[in-house]
């Protein structure tokens, strides 16, 4: 059995999680979908990028897990990055689903072309607001997928995608693994590619869009119990 902390990206709460989760508690694992400070059911929360680190370091203490395997997806990638480096041999892997990660001083609207977003950030009291369906087309969802992660989607703090990461060793010194969603862009960003060539980092690609969870949710479920270390047999 494992213990899987599962964080699901901008705009979205545990609830984009619902199939992934079915899924793993059905092969005996144990899911923990997690909604990051002001977003979903924890709206109206005042939440920055640490908020967010300290958010998942905060549930993996709290429910006192073990043998963890942290999933991020999408900017979630940048949080759940510093927190596995934060609870230390707790941590069985980290999972990265076809997500940004956190680099030292830099925050998630760094290195693209995201001048728009801190407009709208600006320009809406401070959050980055839910998109139309137009923004999902071509990512290998249907009608009904696309309208339920816009039923599920609220804005989103401005402050954690401004705010720098902070890490305190490499990332390449996790053990890790690597979802790309091919639909979304057949290569790894830059930062990613460079990561990969750890040998504790491994590559895994889902032929289907940026949102997984809800186009393939099956295969995704299985991806991340493969991911799991295998213990050692007993001599």
């Amino acid at each position: 059995m494992t213990n899987f902390v599962l964080v699901a990206g901008a705009r979205l709460g545990a609830s984009a999680w619902d199939e992934v989760a079915a899924e793993l508690r059905a092969e005996g694992h144990t899911p923990h979908p997690l909604t990051l400070s002001g977003l979903a059911e924890k709206r109206g929360v005042p939440a920055g990028q640490q908020t967010h680190v300290r958010d998942i370091v905060d549930e993996v203490e709290r429910l006192d897990l073990r043998d963890v395997v942290l999933v991020g997806h999408s900017y979630s990638g940048i949080p759940v990055g510093q927190a596995a480096e934060r609870i230390g041999d707790r941590l069985a892997r980290v999972v990265f689903v076809d997500s940004s990660v956190p680099v030292d001083g830099e925050s998630f609207l760094s290195g693209w072309p995201s001048d728009h977003v801190r407009k709208e950030i600006e320009e809406n009291g401070g959050f980055w607001l839910p998109v139309g369906p137009e923004h999902y087309a071509g990512q290998g969802l249907t009608d009904e997928q696309i309208a339920l992660i816009i039923d599920r989607a609220s804005p989103h703090p401005g402050a954690s995608l401004t705010e720098p990461a902070e890490l305190t060793r490499p990332l390449g010194e996790l053990p890790a693994t690597y979802v790309k969603c091919l639909l979304d862009d057949e290569e790894p960003m830059p930062v990613v590619a460079e990561l990969l060539k750890s040998e504790r980092w491994e590559l895994v690609r889902m032929d289907t869009g940026h949102w997984p969870m809800f186009s393939q949710p099956r295969g995704l479920a299985r991806i991340l119990a493969e991911s799991v270390p295998t213990p050692p047999l007993p001599s």
